[in-house]
């Protein structure tokens, strides 16, 4: 049997009423990833394995430590041992120490304290974009996104995501971890000089607050989820002028902010 990457056989009893099977189960790898940024240790993430080289740069450019490739010396990684060494110029300097510092700001007049991390208000900015899609653009990229996760199907414990554009998508990645899928689908634009402020990333889990600031930092104007949405994130996403597609199901799903983007007539 051939296996999707990042994933394993293992043995499983499988119970159903009164009838007991010993069989083989397909589960996901799940692998802790540590980078050390400029000699210093910067963080452990736990993450499926693939795509770490975008799963790496996507992290330190959403954190603010990197604005894109050129500030990158070196990058190696070591997968046996789960070992990252990343050298930079000093354009992120400063930027490991605010990591996951929180600062405070109001969050769109709702009578609530927004959250942030330090290093999340440095970064983060309004999304300015034209972008509007139809209904059955919408459609079409949950659809998409649904047929390309087959780790998703063989599985059930990874999150999958989608860069999205005119119908259709241009990559897909998942990840056990929400963020980390976020953060492969950023290093594969900055891998590959895509503007994302025409993208729209899809997305099998809930919307959170954190999810909307990576949106944010990506600069991508719309996010079409099959989960629910928060109302911190919700509010981030008034303020930073995302439009957040939740419910994506079937033909059917809710438009929470910045609904213009959605065209629900002919033009």
């Amino acid at each position: 049997m051939k296996l999707a990457e990042g994933t394993v056989l293992t043995p499983v009893v499988k119970i159903a009423g009164d009838h007991l099977a010993e069989t083989e189960d397909v589960i996901v790898e799940e692998m802790p990833l540590t980078i050390y940024l400029n000699g210093q240790e910067l963080v452990t993430m736990l993450c499926s394995p693939g795509n770490e080289w975008h799963l790496v740069t996507g992290f330190l450019a959403t954190e603010g430590m990197i604005k894109d490739l050129t500030d990158l010396r070196v990058v190696n990684i070591d997968i046996d041992s789960g070992l990252v060494w990343v050298e930079t110029n000093e354009v992120g300097a400063g930027a490991d120490k605010l990591y996951l510092k929180r600062c405070l700001s109001a969050c769109c007049g709702r009578g609530r304290v927004g959250f942030y991390y330090a290093n999340d208000a440095k970064v983060t900015k309004r999304v300015e974009t034209e972008l509007c899609m139809s209904i059955e653009e919408v459609f079409a990229y949950q659809v998409a996104l649904e047929n390309a996760s087959e780790v998703f199907r063989l599985t059930g414990g990874v999150h999958g995501g989608g860069l999205a554009a005119e119908g259709r998508l241009i990559y897909h990645c998942h990840d056990i971890g929400r963020h980390n899928v976020f953060d492969k689908l950023y290093g594969y634009c900055l891998e590959h000089g895509i503007s994302t402020t025409d993208k729209v990333v899809v997305f099998t889990g809930r919307v959170s607050s954190e999810i909307v600031l990576k949106v944010g930092k990506m600069n991508i104007p719309v996010i079409i989820a099959r989960a629910a949405p928060t109302s911190l994130a919700l509010g981030l996403a008034e303020e930073l002028g995302i439009t957040v597609i939740a419910f994506s199901r079937g033909e059917r799903f809710n438009v929470y902010t910045h609904p213009n983007r959605v065209l629900f007539s002919a033009p």
